[in-house]
């Protein structure tokens, strides 16, 4: 198996996030979904199967659950995913702060409703760096919100492939 420093959630040996340099499997072959949580929706990316380009494909309504769950779920099931990378808000400094916690408290629901692994991974940025691109594409700022979620779990994604395909791993 290959190995990376992401970190491989729901395995006795690891834990809940990544330490920087951590050695740990990075997961079985196949599509990825990138989550990117928020209070009102859910924006989801997918990667092709061979995890080179990660693609924004919409937006999960969060509700009361298990709605979400059962649309993520559904979403996993219908792309064929063998994994799941979910955002982690950490603050700056790189510490954990409320928003981390909520993160991290999600990843736990997912691996218990989800036959697939759920990983954590640094989602500093993400939405800043979607909002730019859209901006420089033309994208006005009222159809921008439609659509940020979904750009930002594309960016997420797209940045995990990056760092495991650097290190030969994804």
């Amino acid at each position: 198996m290959k190995r990376s420093t992401a970190c491989r959630l729901g395995s006795a040996s690891s834990s809940p996030v990544a330490e920087a340099g951590a050695e740990v499997v990075a997961g079985p072959p196949g599509p990825v979904i990138g989550l990117d949580l928020g209070d009102v929706r859910i924006g989801v990316a997918l990667s092709d199967p061979d995890r080179r380009l990660a693609v924004p494909i919409g937006t999960v309504h969060v509700g009361r659950p298990p709605g979400e769950l059962t649309a993520i779920a559904a979403l996993v099931r219908d792309h064929g995913a063998t994994l799941v990378v979910l955002g982690l808000p950490l603050n700056m400094d790189g510490s954990r702060g409320p928003r981390a916690a909520l993160a991290e408290g999600f990843a736990d629901t997912l691996r218990g409703f989800l036959g697939v692994e759920v990983e954590l991974f640094d989602e500093r940025l993400t939405t800043v760096e979607a909002e730019r691109g859209l901006r420089e594409a033309g994208v006005k700022a009222r159809d921008r919100r439609a659509v940020v979620d979904a750009a930002a779990a594309r960016v997420l994604l797209q940045g995990w492939l990056d760092a495991h395909r650097s290190r030969g791993s994804a």
